[in-house]
C-alpha cells in the first residue's frame, strides 16, 4: 500500500496505459481520479476500481480544452484541497508522411500531446504544492529519441514533453514537487494495436527490441508507481525508458 491516503489524477485513463496506471495506483491505496475525454470509458474504469473495494472518481476532461481542465482541478480541490500525484498520460497520434501532414492534424496532435501536458502541469501546480510531496509524471515516448516513418509530428511533441519535464523539475523543486517522465517503447494499446497487428511491422519492431517482445500496460503502470511513491523520493528531472532495450540498441 505504497500510496495509502494519497490523491492521484490520471489523464487519458479510460483505456490503455492510463487505465493500467489508475488501477495500480488504486490497488496501492490511492483515491484515483479517472479522467478521460470519453466519459463512459472513464466511469467504466472508476466503477471497476470501486468494485474491487478501492476509491475512484470519474471525470470527463478533454485536455485540449482549458475549461475542462479548470473544472477538473476545481473538482479535486473541492473534495480534497490537494493533489499528491498527477499523471499526464492523455495523448493521440495521426500517422502520416510529414510532407502530407495537414495543418489540422498537426494542431490536433499538438493540442493534446503538448498543449494539454502544459495546461495540466501548470494548472495542477497549486494542488501539487498543497500536498507537500507532489509527484508529476509525464508520458513521453521512446519516439523522442528514435525515429520511424510517419511519426514525425508525434515525435516532435513527445520530445517537447521530455524537455518540459527537465525544466519543470528545476522550477518546481523548491515546492517539493518532483517531475519525472516515462518513455514507453511499443506497448499494446488501442493507440498502437492496429499497427502492431501488422505482421511485417510487428516483426520489424520486435527485431529492434532486445527483449524481443512488446511491453504491457501494467509494466508501464508499475514503473509509474515507482515515480509516484516514496521509493523515488530523491528522483526528479529523470526520464526512464520502459522499452525492452530499444533505446539502447542500434
Amino acid at each position: 500500500m505504497r500510496l495509502e491516503g494519497r490523491i492521484a489524477l490520471v489523464t487519458g485513463a479510460g483505456n490503455g496505459i492510463g487505465r493500467a496506471v489508475a488501477e495500480v495506483f488504486a490497488a496501492e491505496g490511492a483515491h484515483v481520479y479517472v479522467s478521460d475525454v470519453d466519459g463512459e470509458a472513464a466511469e467504466g474504469v472508476a466503477a471497476a476500481i470501486r468494485a474491487a473495494g478501492r476509491a475512484a472518481t470519474a471525470q470527463v476532461c478533454d485536455v485540449s480544452r482549458g475549461q475542462d481542465v479548470t473544472a477538473l482541478f476545481r473538482t479535486v480541490e473541492a473534495a480534497h484541497g490537494k493533489l499528491d500525484i498527477l499523471v499526464n498520460n492523455a495523448g493521440l497520434n495521426v500517422r502520416a508522411d510529414f510532407r502530407h501532414l495537414s495543418d489540422a492534424d498537426w494542431v490536433r496532435i499538438r493540442e493534446v500531446n503538448l498543449d494539454g501536458v502544459v495546461r495540466i502541469a501548470r494548472d495542477g501546480f497549486e494542488l501539487l504544492k498543497a500536498s507537500g510531496r507532489g509527484s508529476l509524471i509525464n508520458l513521453a515516448s521512446i519516439m523522442s529519441h528514435r525515429a520511424l516513418r510517419q511519426l514525425a509530428a508525434y515525435s516532435a511533441t513527445k520530445g517537447a514533453v521530455s524537455a518540459l519535464t527537465r525544466a519543470l523539475a528545476v522550477e518546481y523543486a523548491p515546492f517539493n514537487i518532483r517531475v519525472n517522465a516515462l518513455a514507453p517503447g511499443f506497448i499494446e494499446t488501442n493507440l498502437t494495436g492496429r499497427v502492431l497487428r501488422n505482421p511485417m511491422i510487428a516483426k520489424a519492431l520486435i527485431d529492434q527490441t532486445p527483449l524481443r517482445r512488446f511491453g504491457t500496460t501494467e509494466e508501464i503502470a508499475r514503473t509509474a508507481l515507482f515515480f509516484a511513491s516514496d521509493d523515488s523520493s530523491f528522483v526528479t528531472g529523470a526520464e526512464l525508458a520502459v522499452d525492452g532495450g530499444m533505446a539502447a540498441g542500434l
